[in-house]
Order: C-alpha cells, then structure tokens, then sequence
C-alpha cells in the first residue's frame, strides 16, 4: 500500500439500540467518539423475520404518498 493515501484506522464505541456498547475498529470519527446506531441487527427486519417495523425517521414513504395520492395506486 502506498504511504500517507488511506485514512486514519482506529476503534470507536458503537452503542446498539437496546443501550449496549461494542468496540469496532473504523475510519468514521477520531479515537474514541461513540456512534449511536438507530437500527442493527437486534432491530432490522432482515435479521428479526420480519416482525419489527421500521420507523420513518426522516418523513420519506409520506413525502412519496403525498407526491403521488392522486395517481390512483
């Protein structure tokens, strides 16, 4: 590998969404920052069966559903 093109390689802390923490080695953030995740797999549908819903933090599916009520779907 070449010198001085890759970032910084450190650990940070990783809360889960039940509260726990676990240690990972990244490049997001500066040693020792602690990133709060708002799905993992104690939460995804992907990893639980389908029986957890997903929140729409961000208003996106009713931004779609506005956008397109009239088209008859």
């Amino acid at each position: 590998m070449k010198d001085g093109i890759h970032p910084e390689y450190h650990l940070i802390d990783v809360k889960m969404t039940d509260g726990t923490m676990i240690q990972m080695k990244t490049t997001w953030g500066k040693e020792g920052d602690t990133m709060s995740l708002d799905i993992d797999p104690n939460s995804h549908p992907a990893w639980t069966g389908g029986s957890t819903r997903l929140l729409d933090t961000g208003g996106r599916v009713s931004k779609f559903k506005n956008k397109y009520a009239g088209l008859g779907f």
